[in-house]
């Protein structure tokens, strides 16, 4: 027995790194996916973002963890194409009650000098193609009567400054309100709305030449050891980054029953972080 049996899980940014490994834990626990991820380009992005190949990487490993899965090419920017590959799932699987908005990007750029397209695309992206997310979705949930849970990935940068971060953490930190708006929203229909909060995970959107600058501006050329370095620093637990295994044990914890009156909260992962 699972603690998801029964149940379907909508998971944005689903083809790899944390949306991948959300998708796999929650089908090892019963329950049905519905999966979205973009081909698209996104011009400010300085990292190879993910493709096809790899949203049916995510597709065999949900299958061998001995789950369903739906899978949809469909950008959080375009809202009919995130509602119909929603209405994909739940017309494949009679059902929704779990949103996972996970889907987002990172593009490092000083405040004054990030050009208008980089703090567009990323408001769209991190901000906007989440409250898309939760139109398209949210809404099967609320018309199966039978309550839900939705978890919002946002990150320790909506509490924490740091520099080159402004469009991210002004995405991140407007995430925390859209919550709990929701939460208050959607507490009649006993559907619970949470944030979580996640120091640097590593994933492909981390490990790469561009935030490795970010955290060794004093360096030309920094390598992933000197970025690890820098890393370690910021964690006060003795880590360099977190895995997205550590991130899908709390997503699983709000999802289920375990949560059953949590709801309106931010739960930060930051290995002491911000102390």
């Amino acid at each position: 027995m699972g603690k998801l049996d029964g149940k379907v899980a909508f998971v944005t940014g689903a083809a790899r790194g944390q949306g991948r490994s959300h998708a796999v834990r929650l089908a090892r626990e019963g329950a049905g996916i519905i999966a979205t991820d973009t081909t698209a380009t996104v011009g400010s992005v300085p990292y190879p973002l993910a493709t096809a190949a790899d949203l049916a990487e995510t597709v065999r490993l949900v299958e061998d963890a001995g789950g369903r899965i739906v899978a949809r090419d469909a950008d959080v920017r375009d809202a009919p194409a995130m509602a119909a590959a929603v209405e994909a799932g739940v017309a494949e699987f009679g059902r929704l009650d779990i949103v996972l908005a996970n889907a987002g990007i990172s593009a490092p750029a000083p405040t004054l000098e990030m050009s208008e397209d980089t703090w567009q695309e990323m408001i769209d992206i991190n901000l906007t193609g989440v409250w898309k997310s939760l139109k398209a979705s949210v809404p099967h949930i609320v018309s199966g009567g039978r309550g839900g849970a939705v978890v919002i990935t946002s990150s320790i940068a909506a509490f924490h400054a740091n520099e080159n971060l402004a469009h991210y953490s002004a995405a991140k930190a407007g995430l925390v309100m859209l919550m709990k708006v929701m939460a208050k929203e959607l507490a009649p229909h006993s559907i619970r709305v949470n944030t979580v909060h996640p120091t640097t995970v590593a994933t492909e959107m981390v490990l790469n030449d561009a935030t490795y600058r970010l955290f060794r501006p004093d360096l030309d050329e920094p390598t992933r050891a000197d970025f690890e370095e820098a890393a370690r620093a910021i964690n006060r637990l003795p880590v360099t980054a977190l895995e997205s295994d550590d991130i899908s044990n709390a997503v699983l914890y709000l999802v289920s029953d375990d949560a059953r009156y949590v709801t309106g909260t931010t739960q930060v992962l930051d290995a002491g972080a911000a102390l």
